[in-house]
């Protein structure tokens, strides 16, 4: 057993992207075609995660001339090279299945306003001016 954990720690991404279900993400992945590489641009909704250590995967579903289409992307595959998180959305599920049969506005996902946290507030020194 302890080979198989040792195998599945090797595989594994050190620091995965961090995105939840619900936010709007572009997916860069490689892909190869004969000798030539390059990356590609995958850009939805994160709609469902599967956790299972080096299994976990994440499926997005984005509208392609009037079609819904969906991918299912394996979370720690050297073939993506980074998820970067466009829209942060607001949700009350693990799991938005329900999205696929909404159309048009109706699909539309609330966006998660963050708040400036106060390591980013720039602190002014206030002088104190005495009259003599």
């Amino acid at each position: 057993m302890n080979e198989i954990k040792a195998i599945d720690a090797a595989q594994m991404k050190a620091n995965p992207d961090k995105f939840k279900v619900g936010d709007t993400v572009k997916v860069h992945f490689k892909i190869i075609e004969g000798k030539t590489e390059r990356i590609q641009v995958y850009e939805g909704l994160v709609i469902a995660m599967k956790n299972a250590q080096v299994g976990k995967t994440f499926i997005v579903r984005k509208i392609s001339y009037g079609v819904g289409v969906e991918r299912v992307f394996p979370l720690h595959s050297p073939r993506i090279a980074k998820v970067e998180v466009m829209r942060p959305g607001k949700v009350r599920r693990a799991k938005l299945y329900y999205i696929r049969e909404k159309i048009g506005k109706g699909a539309k996902i609330k966006e998660l306003i963050v708040k400036k946290s106060a390591k980013h507030a720039v602190e002014v020194p206030q002088t104190v001016e005495t009259q003599a």
